[in-house]
């Protein structure tokens, strides 16, 4: 019997199949015990009498600063309610439940908008609508209605609801941020709100099987990375005007703006190359261009050109710049964290697409693309466990750099990067079964 070749129980060789599927196996097992070590990490100590307060990555201690920002309350509760969906402890209910009362007892207004920063008492500190902020509420209700958690599920028809009355513009897309009374700020539109609305629609798709948030999701993604797309040679660039138009001078003299920079982020490259496929794994119809059905490609297609992309123009061998110009050049070479996350999770996403169309040399490449992703993430990680946020470019010395308060990461995207690579893992195995 050639080398390569196993037995299945009914003595016939198999090929190496039967192996090759228990390393799926252990490989997802070990991905979902790696998420629920970075629950553990951050668990009970990030909960507060009021909330969730965020812990320092070198001391574990926790911030000093008690404003609550309504996108860090949120993240929490998704990252816990991932802890139930991995199989996690009871207490990740708990700490989910705990979270959602503070959701909507503080940051959630009269008017049925939520604040952006709050106190540790549930006074309104800041009371933007932020589409960005609204977002990532509902990816929070999404999440923890998916964990089949009390009250979740009706938050999120609300919440849903909430977006399409005050945030969706005539393109169907969301608008930018508002003041108390739903305002618009600023003439803007921007990506990056967008792109995690579509993260939250398909979260919520996960939740219901309800189609209509596939729908929402994929016009969003449709919209950003394809169309818009069109005019910048497939590249994804940051800012509009309230017509769909690029901003290329949005920001500009701000290049380190954490929310807004100028330039093109192989961060966002890779957050979308994931999502797209995801969009692909739920069968949401092909991106069409001039009518033409497909377009560029299929889902599966762009998301690979944007994941291709990320690393040819970002990748440094330590991270990924955080910012660079049309041509590769970098605007900003500090190295974020979550950068390197989303990378993982979009070659993951990925790798299990190209298994489903039975391309094993690309499955193979992503394969490999995220055993060396995953091999740089000590690089960010604290004495603590918890992550910084960034590395400085090796000009300004590489040094750590932790996030400002109010912060906004307790350690969502490499939880989420963990949990893709477990989900995807594990249905490449259970395709692979008999």
């Amino acid at each position: 019997m050639p080398p390569n070749q196993h037995t299945r129980a009914d003595g016939a060789p198999d090929d190496g199949r039967a192996a090759d599927t228990d390393a799926l196996r252990d490989r997802s097992e070990t991905t979902r015990a790696g998420v629920l070590a970075t629950l553990r990490v951050q668990y009970p100590d990030v909960i507060a009498d009021a909330g969730y307060r965020l812990l320092h990555p070198r001391t574990g201690n926790h911030y000093t600063d008690d404003r609550r920002h309504l996108v860090a309350t949120s993240r929490s509760v998704a990252n816990f309610a991932v802890g139930v969906l991995a199989d996690g402890p009871e207490w990740c209910v708990d700490a989910a439940e705990h979270g959602l009362r503070f959701l909507r007892e503080a940051h959630r207004g009269a008017d049925g908008g939520y604040h952006l920063v709050v106190d540790a008492d549930g006074d309104p500190v800041d009371r933007t609508r932020s589409a960005y902020g609204h977002a990532f509420v509902l990816l929070a209700y999404a999440r923890a209605a998916d964990a089949g958690i009390e009250g979740a599920a009706a938050d999120l028809e609300r919440t849903h609801a909430l977006i399409e009355e005050r945030f969706r513009d005539d393109a169907g897309m969301l608008r930018s941020d508002c003041g108390p009374d739903w305002t618009e700020q600023e003439a803007y539109r921007g990506q990056n709100a967008n792109m995690h609305a579509c993260e939250a629609y398909l979260a919520a798709y996960e939740a219901t099987g309800e189609e209509s948030y596939l729908d929402r999701a994929r016009h969003l993604a449709e919209t950003i990375t394809v169309d818009i797309a069109a005019e910048t040679d497939g590249l994804l660039w940051e800012h509009y005007t309230d017509g769909w138009d690029h901003d290329f001078g949005y920001n500009a003299d701000e290049p380190r703006h954490q929310f807004r920079p100028p330039g093109y982020q192989p961060g966002h490259h890779a957050e979308w190359a994931k999502f797209l496929a995801l969009l692909d794994r739920y069968g949401a119809a092909p991106p069409t261009v001039g009518g033409s059905s497909g377009g560029r490609g299929g889902w599966y297609e762009r998301g690979r050109e944007l994941f291709d992309a990320a690393v040819d123009h970002g990748w440094t061998e330590n991270g990924f710049v955080y910012t660079h110009e049309a041509d590769g050049t970098p605007i900003v070479a500090d190295r974020y964290g979550w950068a390197l996350a989303e990378a993982i999770g979009a070659s993951a996403a990925l790798a299990e697409r190209a298994a489903a169309r039975d391309d094993a040399d690309e499955a193979a490449r992503l394969d490999e693309w995220t055993r060396r992703l995953a091999v740089r993430t000590d690089l960010y990680r604290g004495p603590a466990g918890v992550w910084y946020e960034k590395r400085l470019a090796p000009d300004a010395g590489g040094g750590l750099v932790a996030p400002d308060p109010p912060g906004v990461e307790p350690d969502y995207h490499p939880l989420g990067a963990g949990y893709e690579r477990h989900r995807s893992t594990r249905l490449r195995a259970e395709a692979r079964e008999p």
